[in-house]
């Protein structure tokens, strides 16, 4: 439990204290919405390798780290970035060419792994994935679970229910608990103390941040104790297992962040684009991500006249006009 009073950081500082080669880590967002994007632009910057990655449904952020040579294994339930990529470019080409090792869960399953490490329980029962392939194809080999503590001697479990055919479930599948290193979480709000604050959908956010040993919050805005306490109902994120919060503008673009801005259509167009294309993808990397030194320096790469067109409606969360194609 963090209890430190103030838990500020610059981004560079934390992730180079909780993040390292071979970790286990999570990240939150759901396809092109609330992305930690300026996290994971620090992490390829400093080479970051071998990471073991966990995922509920996340797009631009998987492509990235993955196409950034971050990462050798993934758990995923889904990795796209929409009509911009049906499914992730570079997760996709990593997994075809075996560059990466990667087991696969549905959406329902990755939520109660995250819930299961929550709780603090090794497990969770579920119905889900029945009938599918998921039940059969396994991607670990034997030799990594047992070369690493982390990962579970079992992908699931299908068993008997212990209850018969009660509520007509003679059978569950048990998926294992995830815990990991640490999770980055971009949201709206945090104070210094770590509360923290999403407006919107929250996806698998909050399971996430509490299954975590250690919690990256990065935040729009930075805002005094007060400001949360006078609607704690609002609060998802508890200070306790927080420990690192950063303050970053924009943080989650090119994707979108409700009642901030939107996604950026045009960047997300032209990764795509560079994403199918090896020169380009590295000439992409060079300009966008090794070329600057942070948030703020991407955002003036791009342009006033781009962020102003993502500028979210207070009303709505969303940006009017915005030409989405």
């Amino acid at each position: 439990m963090n209890v430190r009073p103030d838990k500020v950081m610059t981004l560079k500082e934390a992730i180079a204290e909780y993040v390292k080669d071979g970790s286990h880590i999570s990240i939150g967002g759901f396809t092109t919405t609330r992305n930690p994007m300026a996290a994971v632009y620090e992490i390829i910057r400093r080479k970051v390798k071998n990471l073991h990655l966990y995922v509920h449904s996340n797009g631009p952020a998987v492509d990235e780290l993955i196409g950034g040579g971050c990462v050798s294994k993934i758990e995923i339930a889904y990795g796209g970035s929409g009509k911009f990529a049906a499914t992730c470019i570079r997760f996709k080409k990593a997994v075809q060419e075996a560059t990466i090792e990667i087991e696969d869960y549905t959406n329902y399953q990755m939520t109660l792994r995250f819930l299961a490490g929550a709780m603090g329980l090794p497990f969770l029962p579920t119905r889900s994935s029945f009938g599918t392939d998921i039940i059969n194809t396994w991607g670990f080999s034997k030799e990594a679970r047992k070369n690493d503590p982390k990962i579970p001697d079992k992908k699931l479990v299908v068993m008997d229910s212990p209850f018969g055919n009660w509520m007509d479930a003679e059978k569950v599948v048990l998926v294992p608990a995830i815990q990991t290193d640490v999770t980055i979480i971009h949201v709206q709000k945090a104070d210094k103390q770590g509360t923290g604050r999403i407006e919107g959908l929250t996806f698998a956010d909050v399971e996430q941040a509490k299954s975590a040993k250690h919690l990256i919050l990065t935040c729009e805005e930075l805002v005094d104790t007060g400001d949360l306490r006078a609607a704690p109902d609002q609060n998802q994120i508890p200070f306790i297992h927080v420990d690192a919060v950063v303050h970053v503008p924009h943080g989650a673009y090119p994707t979108a962040c409700h009642y901030y801005y939107d996604y950026d259509p045009v960047y997300l167009n032209d990764y795509a684009k560079a994403a199918r294309d090896e020169k380009l993808f590295e000439e992409y990397l060079e300009k966008y991500v090794y070329g600057v030194k942070g948030q703020e320096e991407l955002i003036a790469l791009v342009g006033k006249e781009r962020i102003q067109a993502i500028a979210a409606d207070p009303h709505t969360g969303y940006a009017k006009n915005l030409k989405r194609n």
